[in-house]
């Protein structure tokens, strides 16, 4: 999942599948004095819409990237944010929320799953 700003979600465990559309990346102390990156999607499916925001704990985050080596962009904070909005949809985990903070873990799991991608497309392209 490359294209982290219009992608499908699920199914979820009740077979909805959603159209998911990136709404905005910002940091979160301008709108919520948090020290995170939010990101906000807006999921639909043909009887819903409903939005999720993804916070990234900047610690959590600058931690991840010095151990990955890799700096902090806004397409890696939105597709880190896209691969737990996925994971969220296909286990229903925390749909319930309208704001999801993401814990180090999930950000590690969803950094290994990223860079599979990123090494797939690299392959499929040499």
């Amino acid at each position: 999942m490359l294209n982290f700003r219009q992608f499908e979600a699920g199914p979820d465990p009740f077979g909805r599948k959603y159209l998911v559309l990136l709404k905005w990346m910002q940091t979160a102390i301008s709108i919520r004095h948090s020290d995170s990156v939010d990101v906000k999607f807006i999921l639909q499916d043909s009887e819903s819409r409903e939005e999720k925001t993804i916070a990234l704990l900047l610690p959590d985050l600058l931690a991840l990237s010095k151990a990955r080596g890799r700096a902090i962009t806004d397409p890696w904070c939105c597709r880190l944010a896209a691969q737990h909005l996925l994971h969220l949809v296909a286990t229903g985990e925390d749909m319930e929320k309208d704001l999801v903070t993401m814990l180090p873990d999930q950000l590690a799991r969803c950094a290994s799953e990223v860079e599979q991608e990123e090494k797939a497309a690299v392959a499929s392209h040499a």
